[in-house]
């Protein structure tokens, strides 16, 4: 494709549309950031993002300018993104899709993009509900617990946290017994671990960790997520002596070799999901065992243990650690246990009916609870809502 003036309608449509279903590659990126430098070409960019993104939700005066300019800032970052990460390539994952595919709605409803507003007139008798943060509990070997988070600093000869993440240093390599520690995040909270093997997680609210303060060299790297949900970006087993990383969680024992994932597999839940970004694991459940592609899910059902295999769109699995609420024709019952565990909430619905409804958006961690529930109010979803302390009604 060559860029220039003369480009077709359709070679143009078709970039912008790879682009918006984040599929397009570093190469077709730059191809359409050169082609949106020429001012000539902004009034085809903007009448085909205005006719053709907003699938879902009516949208009027739309303000193409600031889409575009949204469009491109989001877009750099997924060129600098796909440079330094090229399995991004395969599975689309950057921040653009934030609102490819989930529709720009809830994103840029702050911006005032749509001119549709809602008046809002919600109870609040007193809102007690904070924005999450990061922070921890780490148990230690002996029962002792250090509390972490952001001005709680922790220093050891081999461990390190300056209240926002915890590292472990390489250890020695004639370590012959395992120390476990436990890293529980609490409801309002989320952590980031960096393993002594080099392996990164990051834990969901509610969630918690056990794994070996050093690894035995020669033997498996194991670990257990015992409940809760973790982004696993694992040290390859080339620079460990062709070591095994294995990850065991309730029912279902996952092999990995090299590889980035994320389980959950909240307590409340009948199910544990287990999604392969990049790379390729194994499942064992006992029973049965399944081998994953990138871009395929698990999901084991814990009642009789089958296992359901689907392709999904990684980016709704795994927004939640770039700081994005990520929702897909999600019923609101779904949509409100998540922001649950991240605000610490409790959640009432004033009838079952409400339960079932559904909203396609994509929300910002750092928002406030009444910023989130006047977006999805604004969209039809609920008629309105009460906050008591921490205590929500939708009505």
């Amino acid at each position: 494709m060559v860029v220039n003036n003369r480009m077709n309608n359709h070679q143009v449509k078709a970039l912008i549309a790879k682009f918006l279903t984040h599929q397009a590659s570093a190469a077709e990126l730059d191809l359409l950031d050169i082609w949106l430098k020429d001012s000539e070409n902004e009034q085809l960019f903007n009448s085909y993002v205005q006719t053709n993104y907003a699938i879902e939700y009516e949208m009027r005066q739309f303000e193409a300018n600031k889409v575009k300019s949204k469009l491109q800032q989001l877009m750099d970052a997924e060129k600098k993104t796909l440079k330094l990460k090229k399995w991004r390539q395969i599975i689309g994952y950057a921040a653009a899709a934030v609102f490819a595919g989930l529709l720009v709605s809830a994103y840029f409803l702050k911006d005032n993009i749509f001119t549709k507003t809602v008046e809002t007139n919600p109870r609040i008798i007193s809102n007690n509900v904070e924005i999450g943060s990061d922070k921890a509990t780490l148990t230690l070997e002996d029962g002792s617990q250090v509390a972490l988070g952001k001005g709680n600093a922790y220093q050891t000869k081999n461990v390190h946290s300056d209240g926002e993440e915890i590292m472990y240093g390489a250890g020695e390599s004639n370590v012959s017994e395992v120390v476990f520690n436990l890293l529980t995040v609490p409801r309002g909270g989320q952590f980031h671990l960096v393993l002594s093997d080099g392996t990164e997680v990051w834990l969901n609210s509610e969630s918690q960790l056990k794994y070996p303060v050093y690894f035995i060299k020669g033997q498996p790297r194991q670990i257990e997520l015992v409940y809760g949900e973790g982004y696993f970006a694992v040290s390859p087993s080339t620079e460990h002596e062709g070591s095994k990383f294995i990850v065991f969680n309730q029912s279902q024992e996952i092999e990995v070799l090299g590889t980035e994932f994320n389980i959950k597999a909240y307590r409340e839940d009948t199910k544990i999901y287990t999604t392969l970004v990049e790379g390729k694991v194994s499942i064992n459940t006992g029973s049965t065992k399944n081998i994953l592609e990138p871009s395929q899910q698990a999901s084991l059902n814990l009642k009789d243990e089958s296992v359901d295999i689907a392709t999904v769109n990684v980016y709704n699995e795994i927004s939640w650690k770039e700081g994005v609420f990520s929702f897909r024709r999600k019923p609101l019952v779904e949509i409100m246990k998540v922001l649950s565990r991240w605000y610490d909430i409790d959640v009432n619905f004033e009838s079952p009916e409400l339960e079932r409804a559904q909203f396609n958006g994509a929300l910002g961690k750092d928002q406030n609870i009444e910023d989130i529930l006047n977006t999805i109010k604004s969209f039809g979803v609920i008629k309105d809502y009460e906050i008591i302390n921490k205590t929500i009604l939708l009505k």
